[in-house]
């Protein structure tokens, strides 16, 4: 296995998983859109609300993860990647990944206090294809 077979299911998948924990240890997952923005297998940048429960997660607990995956009709391959979430609040961050679009759901605009940004940097990871495991480490 290679980085570049991790990072090319990455770039063909819609949905993304992510994983926060909450303040008593339990994992929290959740569905959302694919990162808005990526650097390589390292960095993600998705969009979300302020007030999110997963927001406060973050904040409290950084230690996260994203999942992505591709459904075949026979086999099904996987992409786990472990690491850390930061909250960015500020206005360079929240440009960089704003859309048009998102002014139905910020009605602020960029400037929204509701509007955030999640920027998660890899650690490690696992890839799953064909029944096969590989662990893999992030540098840099």
């Amino acid at each position: 296995m290679e980085l570049k077979d991790a990072e090319k299911l990455i770039s063909k998948s819609k949905v993304c998983f992510i994983g926060s924990v909450d303040k008593d240890g339990y994992p929290y997952i959740k569905a959302m859109l694919k990162p808005r923005k990526r650097n390589s297998i390292k960095e993600f940048w998705l969009s979300t609300n302020t007030s999110a429960l997963r927001t406060r997660q973050y904040i409290d607990n950084s230690q996260a993860c994203l999942y992505f995956y591709k459904k075949g009709l026979i086999n099904y391959r996987g992409v786990m990647l472990k690491g850390n979430m930061q909250v960015l609040e500020d206005e360079e961050s929240k440009r960089s990944i704003w859309r048009k679009g998102d002014k139905i759901f910020y009605k602020g605009g960029v400037k929204d206090p509701d509007y955030c940004v999640l920027k998660f940097t890899a650690e490690s990871g696992k890839y799953y294809c064909n029944l096969k495991k590989f662990d893999f480490n992030i540098d840099g």
